[in-house]
């Protein structure tokens, strides 16, 4: 990958300067290319494209932990989100809603970024600032049904107002949600009464939207402790359950167990589960754990019209991504499994992300995060602080829903080492190799 700015850029303003520290610090051919800004009035449509263009640059770097960590890069694209929606520095409210639909509303600056408002809405809650890293802010769009699509987490170098705004519909929402896979976490979470109603809420909702998989015995038992408002003991019972945690994604389709297979794909705990049905609508997953996934990358494409050559008169096709991983599928057999959704970049941040965690808790580190406070000052404080509330009842349970099947028995152990070049066409640079595994032995697969 390439970095390169315009002639236009380099000249004009702070994002010249950012950019010219940014070749120094990573060299030119370290960085993505950034999209080209023009010197005059940019028209409505060509802020739109810009914004799309900024929207998959950042998710692009926000897959590289080095620069994701730069706070010259981060400054940088901060700036470059402002400057290209036209958007002056001001006070003005967000809405940020809770699992169960509660919305919380704060005040905070345009130019305030993801951890700011993150912190804002902690403090609206009264959850303390030890707990606050283990939540985030994401970024969904509300379905007819009103279940919410996820589109990506808001990364720490984003305005979240702007990335709001520019979207003009009130279909996309921010979402607090909590941010780790291991359930173990959950006991940090659960010692305070906010953080306690958080993740309560979260998990009703999850059960509510089917994310979650529920029995009916199992059902009966959590509706009794809901009744009961024994919310420990509800989560102690929730956190038993298959795809406790996990994020689901849209309906996609994936080459695994064949080409062209209708999947549903979950996030949560250390694994990426696809889910189908079969002839006779029964359901089956599969497992593919991240210890057993040597490397992956994701890759964009523009399917080509009938014919196999694109006309001016078409327009440009829809823009095709995927996720590929090579996975461990025996002791000596390794297999590509392709995913194409427009989730894929959503699908590989939650890869990278589950792994940072099974290396910090290899490690004996902690997953609290080290909170930057703006410069100047301390974050504003509400004096009203607002509740949590408690969700509705569950309703009952399809009683049609199948019992998951799963797809193959328990996998040989072998341990992950180097990685090499992908057996595919992509390039090395496009591989996010799994070097995080080096340390970590046949008995953790």
């Amino acid at each position: 990958m390439h970095f390169s700015i315009p002639e236009t850029e380099s000249r004009s303003g702070d994002s010249g300067g950012s950019a010219y520290v940014l070749r120094k610090e990573y060299g030119a051919n370290v960085l993505p290319a950034f999209p080209p800004k023009k010197l005059f009035s940019l028209t409505p449509a060509e802020v739109e494209q810009r914004r799309e263009q900024l929207e998959k640059y950042m998710q692009a770097v926000r897959q590289d932990p080095l620069l994701g960590s730069s706070e010259t890069f981060n400054s940088f694209l901060r700036r470059a989100q402002q400057e290209t929606q036209q958007v002056p520095t001001e006070e003005v409210s967000l809405e940020v809603l809770l699992s169960n639909g509660q919305k919380v509303l704060v005040t905070v600056l345009t130019s305030d970024q993801t951890e700011d408002v993150l912190e804002a809405v902690a403090a609206k809650l009264d959850l303390p600032d030890d707990l606050i890293g283990y939540f985030s802010l994401f970024l969904v769009r509300e379905k007819e049904d009103g279940a919410f699509s996820f589109v990506r987490k808001l990364q720490e170098f984003e305005l979240p107002y702007v990335s709001v705004a520019s979207l003009r519909s009130q279909e996309y929402k921010i979402v607090l949600r909590k941010s780790y896979w291991d359930s173990a976490y959950d006991d940090d979470v659960m010692e305070n009464r906010v953080g306690l109603n958080l993740l309560y809420a979260q998990t009703v909702s999850d059960i509510e939207r089917g994310w979650i998989l529920v029995t009916k015995e199992q059902h009966r038992q959590l509706k009794s402790l809901q009744e009961k408002v024994s919310k420990k003991e509800f989560l102690r019972l929730a956190q038993t359950l298959r795809h406790y945690g996990y994020l689901r994604f849209d309906a996609c389709v994936a080459d695994f167990p064949e080409k062209d297979c209708p999947v549903v794909v979950s996030a949560g705990n250390s694994e990426l589960s696809l889910q189908l049905r079969l002839p006779g609508q029964q359901l089956r997953e599969g497992s593919f754990r991240v210890t057993r996934m040597r490397c992956w990358r994701v890759t964009s494409s523009v399917p080509l019209p009938s014919g196999g050559t694109s006309s001016p008169g078409r327009g440009r096709g829809e823009v095709r991504l995927e996720l590929a991983f090579e996975y461990l599928m025996s002791k000596d057999r390794l297999q590509w499994v392709t995913i194409t959704s427009p989730q894929a970049i959503m699908m590989s941040i939650c890869l990278q992300s589950m792994v940072d965690e099974l290396m910090v808790k290899k490690s004996g580190g902690s997953i609290r995060k080290m909170l930057r406070r703006r410069v100047g000052g301390t974050l504003r404080r509400s004096d009203s602080q607002q509740a949590v509330k408690s969700p509705p009842l569950l309703e009952s349970p399809d009683a049609s829903r199948e019992s998951m099947v799963k797809l193959s028995s328990k996998l040989s152990a072998v341990s992950l080492r180097g990685i090499g070049t992908p057996s595919t066409d992509a390039s090395a640079s496009d591989v996010h190799g799994n070097f995080a595994f080096e340390g970590i032995g046949d008995e953790d697969l």
